[in-house]
């Protein structure tokens, strides 16, 4: 049979990248990025790679499954998919006719197809759709409202045309989103600084100019130091501030006390370092792009880390700038129809959140909510009764602190959904499995990628099911029929892409040939004067009145981070580039080559307790150890233990993945420490011990 090839999105992870799959007699035979498109220019990270091994793995879940014993027991009875369906279905009615449909809660790990979970939620009539970013990045989303009054993804990052980029929080060279590896990477080729701002020394730290190994818990006053430095020395960009920054006068006295020689005493960074740092930004304005961070749920002042990176953004000019932080574009500037939206098919609910969001808590997002806000109500009743869950590819139990503490909140629901392609906590711990294909199995909706250029993609199903699973889309579709809204209910793929192309004068068959439909030839910047923000004032704030008006400071007075115990570490965790959290420990290709997630330890730290590279050693913290082995190194500070998140799984069906620490196990009580101005969970609050096994 001969070869064919697909044009796809791969799933391996949350970035999404474009892929071309090739496929013989059924089987894939080969991925990599998609040659098409410019950004990814063939390329593809392991994860992306190893995708083929999740499609053949057979220890994830295989056919609908409905919980026999109690929950978390692993006692399930194999369903056919009409009888799985109906029974959600049945319960569900249940539940409306008595709470409403304000009572089903909905968490997913958000991303471009989330419109048709959020449709979804809107048929059944509930405003409870919530993605997993208050343990990603909901305090970045909160801090660029606040002072740019767009979303964080309202702003593109120019890494190709930077001059200077500053990695804070984000370890890029390690994440891997492809696209921004490559920018990123032609920066430096056309002789662009890096700076690296860590509490280690990462793979984007090893190819940085500028790396600065903090003390953890500091960064906020790093950056209050920095925008001093800017500002008492005038190395700003003037004009820009005077048409586009508001209440300049207000953040320059407040960072008056946040001197240079006040910044070396609290992060451990010289205080000449860091002014030939600021010289240097000045210089390279106003391409320069200070990474405000992705996942960034840590400390109790992260939102005010991510803010100050937005200030120092606009300080240098570089908010709506060529190589800096440019205004994304949506179809409507090409002068182009978008797609139509699944949510449109359903009027909006009328009731408030559960979690509060947008009502109670008035500097909340509206539109994913807080998680952990939702299991509050859960647990409390009020404002209303929530009943119903559906957890859909993610993993809330592995992803917060505090699962007996999850788990025991959960105890007040009537029902527990997952879909997902691979087992986790969560779904062991569901009343109902629905298997999801994997991504090379099935189609996704079109979704649309704003940027300096616009463009349209599609995911198509590259082979068939391998086993008794179904798409999101069929999954749902099926839901919808059976309560009574039909109109999301695609007897085809084909079906629901015409829906979404209507009007936009793109057909299903544009997307053959390359899985793209780009709408304009060429990026677009706005000038200076083009510039505008949806702020009160239409100017970049210092002073957000929504923060204000809630108690919260705009400008938040520095408190120094504790230390650590004697004899203890502050836990912190992060990412790697063979792995994407808990999903793919146990993808037979990834585990073979990082079967374990060792804890980084200081060198000198490491002899004092006795401990040698490679050596075994237990971590724990209250009710909570295990065993993994010790990395030990210079290139972490003293006071951090460092381990790779994602590993000490517990579940049976899943024989590969139970080594490590579950780091997050190690944050007992960490549920309740949010940062109150950006709304996520700050898990890198919890001290722990590390020693060698007794026996």
């Amino acid at each position: 049979m001969p070869t064919k090839t697909v044009y796809s999105v791969c799933g391996m992870c949350s970035v999404r990248c474009p892929i071309m799959v090739e496929v013989e007699d059924d089987k894939v035979r080969f991925i990599q990025g998609n040659p098409h498109d410019p950004g990814m220019a063939g390329g593809l990270c392991p994860r992306g790679g190893a995708g083929y091994a999740l499609l053949e793995d057979h220890e994830r879940p295989q056919y609908p499954m409905i919980r026999e014993g109690a929950r978390g027991e692993g006692k399930w009875r194999r369903a056919t998919w009409d009888e799985a369906l109906d029974y959600v279905a049945d319960k569900l009615k249940g539940i409306i006719a008595e709470h409403g449909g304000r009572s089903v809660l909905w968490s997913d790990r958000g991303g471009p197809f989330a419109d048709l979970h959020k449709a979804f939620m809107r048929g059944i009539g509930s405003p409870n759709y919530c993605n997993h970013d208050a343990s990603c990045a909901r305090n970045v989303l909160h801090a660029a409202k606040s002072v740019m009054g767009l979303g964080r993804k309202g702003v593109a990052y120019d890494l190709k045309n930077a001059k200077h980029i500053v990695l804070q929080t984000r370890n890029l060279f390690e994440a891997i989103n492809v696209k921004e590896v490559n920018g990123a990477l032609d920066s430096l080729a056309n002789g662009g600084k890096l700076t690296v701002i860590d509490i280690r020394a990462t793979v984007s730290a090893s190819k940085a100019d500028n790396f600065f190994m903090i003390r953890p818990g500091t960064d906020y006053g790093f950056n209050l130091a920095v925008i001093r430095c800017l500002l008492a020395n005038g190395l700003y960009d003037k004009a820009y501030a005077e048409r586009h920054i508001k209440d300049l006068d207000r953040l320059e006295q407040f960072v008056e006390p946040y001197t240079l020689e006040w910044a070396e005493a609290e992060t451990g960074v010289k205080a000449a370092d860091i002014e030939k740092f600021v010289k240097e930004l000045a210089k390279a304005a106003p391409a320069v792009i200070w990474h405000p961070g992705w996942m960034v749920s840590r400390y109790m002042n992260s939102f005010y880390v991510s803010r100050t990176a937005y200030i120092i953004n606009a300080l240098l000019g570089s908010i709506g700038a060529k190589g800096g932080l440019p205004i994304v574009n949506k179809p409507k500037d090409f002068g182009r129809k978008g797609l139509k939206a699944f949510a449109d098919l359903f009027p909006k609910p009328e009731d408030k959140r559960a979690d509060g969001a947008g009502w109670k808590l008035k500097h909340i997002d509206a539109g994913p909510g807080l998680i952990n806000k939702a299991y509050e109500a859960i647990e409390s009743g009020d404002p209303y009764p929530v009943k119903a869950y559906f957890i859909h590819r993610h993993d809330p139990l592995h992803a917060l602190p505090d699962q007996a503490r999850v788990k025991k909140i959960w105890e007040n629901l009537d029902l527990i959904v997952a879909t997902t392609f691979s087992w986790s906590d969560s779904s062991w711990h569901a009343d109902v499995v629905l298997p999801m294909s994997t991504y090379l199995e099935r189609e996704s909706p079109i979704a649309t990628k704003n940027g300096l250029k616009s463009f349209f993609f599609r995911r198509s199903r590259s082979v068939s099911p391998r086993y008794d699973t179904r798409a999101d889309w069929e999954i749902l579709g099926g839901l919808a029929k059976r309560l009574g809204f039909p109109a999301l209910a695609f007897e085809t793929a084909e079906d629901m892409w015409n829906y979404q192309l209507q009007d936009t004068g793109v057909s299903v068959e544009d997307f053959d040939a390359t899985g793209q439909v780009w709408l304009t030839d060429k990026p677009k910047y706005r000038s200076v004067e083009e510039l505008s923000f949806t702020t009160p004032s239409g100017k970049l704030e210092m002073i957000c009145d929504k923060l204000e008006e809630m108690g919260l400071p705009s400008l938040k007075p520095y408190e120094s981070p504790a230390s650590p115990p004697d004899g203890r570490f502050r836990i912190a965790f992060g990412r790697c580039a063979l792995h994407t959290q808990g999903h793919t420990v146990n993808n037979p290709v990834l585990n073979e080559q990082m079967p374990i997630n060792p804890v980084w330890i200081n060198t000198e730290r490491a002899k004092a307790l006795g401990i040698a590279d490679g050596d075994e050693v237990e971590l724990s913290n209250g009710s909570y150890s295990a065993r993994t082995t010790a990395f030990v190194t210079n290139f972490i500070h003293p006071d951090a233990a460092f381990l790779v998140h994602g590993f000490g799984h517990k579940l049976p069906p899943e024989t590969r993945s139970r080594r490590g620490i579950a780091d997050q196990e190690l944050m007992e009580g960490g549920l309740s420490k949010v940062d109150p101005a950006g709304g996520g969970v700050a898990m890198q609050e919890h001290f722990i011990t590390i020693a060698k096994p007794s026996a």
